[in-house]
């Protein structure tokens, strides 16, 4: 499987704290970074916005992708919420197993090797 980092933002700290702790507990991803902090300028309904939002850093496989898109889609307040998936070209095999193993449905795994989480 290939895997890919997913980049997804958020109104507040909360929102993201429970949709990052219900992908990860469903599975749909390996690890989610919560990033507070980010300042977003963006376009919407004709007009520029400004707005401090969080920032969610995703790891998880092309296989879980439709899933944690539908699943995002589901528990985020916002209309369209931010979702990109970029593939991954190359990292660590042995974390790049571990995020493919954790994001697996039937998978029963520990934390990334060497990990300081």
């Amino acid at each position: 499987m290939t895997a890919l980092v997913c980049l997804a933002s958020c109104p507040d700290i909360a929102i993201a704290t429970a949709i990052a702790e219900t992908l990860v507990e469903e599975r749909l991803a390996a690890c989610i970074n919560i990033v507070p902090g980010a300042r977003s300028i963006y376009r919407w309904n004709g007009r520029v916005h400004t707005g401090d939002e969080v920032l969610l850093i995703i790891k998880t496989t092309d296989a879980r992708l439709a899933g944690l898109t539908r699943r995002l889609q589901a528990l985020h307040p916002f209309d369209v919420p931010e979702l990109v998936a970029l593939p991954v070209a190359g990292g660590l095999s042995a974390y790049l197993a571990w995020v493919d193993a954790a994001a697996a449905d039937d998978a029963a795994v520990g934390a990334p090797p060497a990990s300081a989480e």
